[in-house]
């Protein structure tokens, strides 16, 4: 077995060393395959062996998707009351607190105008990071605020939906987003104006229920989870065993409930060239 050991006589000990800092690499938790953190950053978070996205902020997205310098933020600082007095591992008014602190934003949802490509957009941009991207009472009122700008700027209106469904700490108040939002998006097909909606991984609960599903057309990144329920309560609700990947976004596709599977660092153009086609009437 000599030959097996490594000899220290055989190391050339001028070579410089190559360190590898801690945390440099990351791993894709579809294809299991390792890349350093800045292959990652230049690839918009999305993995360079599959294609699936990586989680990403609001920001960020915007970023990748509007025109530099061209975004113009609106309704920052809304927030969330506390309505319910909610409490349950945490009171519901101090676990807003701290997510402020940690993410910098006010809720789930950042919106404003900015431009593709030089076309001028309503855009809301849904943060997972903030309690799971969840909708309350002020992501639906930042989408019903991003239709009536829309409205009044006669432009196409983007929604990217990352969340995981209504937000249980309003209770109801969050359920009544569903028909607000959806009713609100009845208004900008009223008008004759666009309507283009971009779910990311995940896209799930009421989310997809209402605002998410409602696009003239429904785009979504690879690999994305999009859903109502979870597979294990569907699966307990009708006792079968489900296809696998039946919640991604290619058998979605598949079976005609999206439109588009989009690469993210195709997105922007794609969303530019519909944009296009879909002129305002």
């Amino acid at each position: 077995m000599a030959w097996f050991k490594r000899s220290k006589s055989n190391i050339d000990d001028s070579s410089p060393r190559r360190e590898v800092a801690d945390g440099s690499w990351v791993k894709c938790e579809h294809c299991g395959e390792m890349m350093h953190k800045k292959q990652l950053a230049a690839a918009l978070y999305t993995c360079i062996h599959c294609e699936a996205s990586f989680r990403v902020s609001a920001q960020q997205y915007i970023d990748i998707l509007l025109d530099e310098g061209s975004f113009k933020e609106y309704d920052r600082k809304m927030r969330s009351t506390d309505p319910l007095h909610f409490s349950d591992t945490k009171a519901y008014a101090d676990r807003i607190e701290g997510t402020i602190r940690k993410t910098g934003m006010y809720d789930a949802m950042r919106s404003g105008m900015g431009k593709i490509k030089d076309i001028p957009v309503s855009i809301a941009v849904m943060d997972f990071g903030f309690i799971g991207g969840s909708m309350g009472s002020v992501v639906g009122e930042k989408i019903a605020r991003a239709v009536d700008r829309a409205v009044k700027n006669r432009c196409g209106l983007v929604i990217v939906a990352a969340s995981g469904g209504a937000r249980m700490m309003e209770g109801a108040l969050s359920l009544m987003q569903m028909a607000k939002t959806s009713a609100r998006l009845t208004m900008l097909h009223d008008a004759g104006l666009p309507y283009i909606s971009v779910m990311l991984d995940p896209t799930t609960g009421g989310v997809t229920a209402s605002f998410a599903m409602l696009g003239d057309v429904n785009i979504a990144e690879p690999k994305a989870l999009i859903g109502f329920a979870g597979p294990r309560v569907i699966k307990q609700t009708i006792g079968r065993d489900l296809p696998e990947g039946f919640q991604r976004s290619e058998f979605l596709l598949d079976k005609g409930f999206l439109d588009m599977v989009v690469p993210r660092k195709e997105m922007s153009d794609t969303l530019a060239r519909l944009l296009g086609h879909m002129k305002v009437r």
